[in-house]
């Protein structure tokens, strides 16, 4: 943020507090003086002892207290001349000032700040246009929403390692929603491909898993032009994440356009979903599959229900791959080798698949 306020407020409390006041960043480096020759200046101690302690130091006469700590080092400290009792209650009182103020500016300024209020819907449409505005910014680039879920982790922070990988704060936004949901908002050329998205995904998370451990679930929202569409992207990618954990349970990248008819299924009403199964299926007959059964059927649909394929596939002779398939038509009434048939029954398994998750809508 800007320095001005922080150099405002110092002038108006050095009034009172007749004693040299000021701010430093996480350099050390002073920001602002009420001893305005001592702008720039730096203690490389100083930014140590930051570190070491988020409370109240001394250092060469001066009372120092951390502020607005982002996360574990604080992002600033003010500064007062003396090491006395009245030193240290007035650096207290000018780091809630001054935190206050940065909080204030952050809201109002900040961009990413304003990017995670559009994305999670807490700003009104007709107040975007004027924000963007204010923080001069480009509302109208190609720009794709990441969200990012740890299914498991150790030590070492996702948020800080993705916020590394994208540098670039004036086109890339990384910001935490939980403890186990971080979103990025990517700016993209117009021109980029769904494939090319998944491949992005795929290197975040084969970063995060192979040189820190860490395994997440991605999900992609579509591409889209213009901040006020971000909501929807966002809501695209949980989308994305809720469904590929119904119907794709192995998948680490799920992305929005490549849902098809699963995208179809998860908007259905349970009622009409169960009535479907019960029309479909004989009473019990699909509850009567077992595992090798429904091994069978999931290779023969991957092999675009070929016969042939299929047995080579499973290591078995065409007549019992047969014989498997009449003992379905039996059970259930459908002919699997028919196409009308085979769309049925694989429609009807990802129903049943939905109604078993229970999955959370958005």
């Amino acid at each position: 943020m800007s320095n001005r306020p922080f150099q405002g407020l110092v002038v108006q409390m050095h009034d009172t507090i007749h004693a040299t006041i000021g701010v430093v960043d996480e350099t050390a480096t002073i920001i602002a003086c009420s001893d305005t020759a001592r702008v720039g200046a730096t203690n490389e101690f100083v930014s140590m002892d930051m570190n070491e302690s988020g409370d109240l130091f001394i250092r060469d006469g001066y009372t120092y207290k951390p502020f607005g700590a982002r996360s574990a080092a604080p992002d600033y400290a003010v500064f007062v001349e003396g090491t006395d009792e009245n030193a240290a209650r007035y650096a207290d009182i000018l780091a809630i000032a001054m935190s206050s103020i940065k909080q204030y500016y952050d809201e109002k300024y900040d961009r990413n700040n304003f990017i995670k209020n559009v994305v999670l819907d807490n700003i009104l449409p007709g107040d975007i246009v004027v924000k963007a505005r204010e923080l001069h910014f480009n509302a109208e680039i190609s720009r794709v929403v990441f969200l990012i879920r740890i299914v498991s982790a150790n030590d070492i922070s996702a948020y800080d390692v993705i916020q590394n990988l994208f540098p670039d704060k004036s086109k890339d936004f990384v910001f935490n929603i939980t403890e186990t949901d971080i979103v990025l908002v990517k700016e993209i050329k117009s021109s980029v491909e769904s494939k090319d998205l998944e491949k992005l995904a795929r290197s975040i998370a084969d970063t995060l898993s192979g040189e820190f451990y860490t395994r997440v679930n991605v999900g992609i929202g579509t591409s889209v032009v213009g901040v006020k569409d971000l909501a929807r992207s966002f809501k695209e990618a949980q989308m994305a994440l809720e469904v590929g954990k119904v119907f794709d349970t192995d998948k680490v990248i799920v992305s929005y356009d490549n849902l098809g008819i699963a995208r179809l299924i998860y908007h259905l009403p349970t009622t009409l979903c169960e009535t479907f199964l019960h029309e479909v299926f004989k009473r019990g007959s699909i509850e009567s599959l077992d595992h090798e059964t429904l091994f069978t059927i999931q290779r023969f649909f991957e092999n675009n229900l070929n016969v042939s394929e299929t047995s080579r596939k499973l290591f078995v002779h065409r007549n019992t791959l047969v014989y498997r398939l009449e003992k379905i038509k039996k059970l259930t009434g459908l002919d699997l080798r028919e196409f009308d048939h085979a769309i049925i029954f694989k429609i009807a398994l990802m129903v049943k698949k939905y109604l078993s998750a229970s999955p959370v809508k958005f």
